[in-house]
């Protein structure tokens, strides 16, 4: 794997396909790192796009920092474009999974003259999120949020009994037991883990958000979603088209909340497709 600096931290990133290709950059969720999306970013290399795929803050060893406060949405994103920096790419696609998507909701706001095309995995947007809070049953599917957000104790829980949960919600068990294990490894489970704290932090006080850098239109964007998603309900997904605009919605009949590791050339034909046409 290769590095990129942002600010004080390094981080790690796997580069696959040919540098003169157009820009792919994919994001990973929780619990996942990188090698999440090792068969979609083979698929896409193969078809000529270069392909960065990076270890997000918390994951990458040399960035893990202590306070919570440096996880937040601006931060975290402040790495993706760091990466661009790093690599010398004026614009890229960004595609994210599961918190990667949020993240690319947050980067077509804040950063929109940095990105080709758009494409969300799995994430709704945040405004769908907060109305199916208190319209439908996704509270209940959500609770997951709150509990890995306390001090201490989920990293007990999810260092000794991740792979079953994940396993329960339909991830391969290969992938269950590598992800059990990546959370075992020094302090990626706290920076992991660290996402969800400051987040909750947010919800309660908000930081400042996140500032726009150059006020542009927001790229042409895709929403992913799998029918048989055990966190994001069907009403929520729904929701997302309607409040934003000139928004792309497909949704892959059979997939769970993986679909990097369980639709990989689905998913890849969708992205390809989607990336084509803008």
């Amino acid at each position: 794997m290769q590095t990129f600096s942002s600010g004080t931290l390094t981080l790690q990133y796997t580069e696959l396909g040919p540098t003169d290709g157009e820009t792919a950059v994919l994001l990973h969720g929780f619990p996942q790192d990188s090698t999440s999306w090792a068969q979609v970013g083979s698929i896409l290399a193969e078809a000529g796009y270069h392909v960065l795929i990076p270890d997000l803050r918390g994951y990458s060893p040399q960035a893990q920092p202590a306070r919570l406060a440096e996880y937040t949405v601006a931060a975290l994103v402040g790495d993706v474009v760091a990466l661009l920096d790093a690599r010398g790419v004026e614009s890229a696609h960004v595609i994210g999974h599961d918190w990667g998507g949020s993240l690319v909701w947050t980067m077509r706001k804040t950063h929109a003259h940095r990105m080709k095309t758009a494409t969300v995995v799995s994430t709704p947007h945040p405004a769908a999120l907060s109305w199916a809070w208190t319209h439908t049953g996704q509270l209940v599917r959500s609770w997951y949020m709150g509990a890995v957000a306390l001090p201490v104790l989920p990293e007990v829980v999810i260092k000794r009994r991740l792979a079953p949960l994940l396993k329960a919600s339909d991830l391969p068990a290969d992938r269950a037991s590598y992800y059990q294990d990546l959370m075992n490894r020094p302090g990626v489970a706290t920076g992991a883990l660290n996402w969800y704290r400051q987040m909750l932090r947010d919800l309660v006080k908000p930081t400042a958000a996140a500032k726009v850098a150059n006020p542009s239109p927001p790229p042409p964007t895709l929403y992913l979603w799998g029918t048989n998603d055990a966190f994001f309900n069907r009403a929520v997904a729904r929701k997302t088209p309607e409040v934003v605009r000139d928004l792309e919605f497909q949704e892959i009949k059979g997939g769970s909340h993986w679909l990097p590791e369980t639709h990989p050339q689905e998913l890849a034909d969708s992205i390809t497709q989607h990336m084509k046409r803008s």
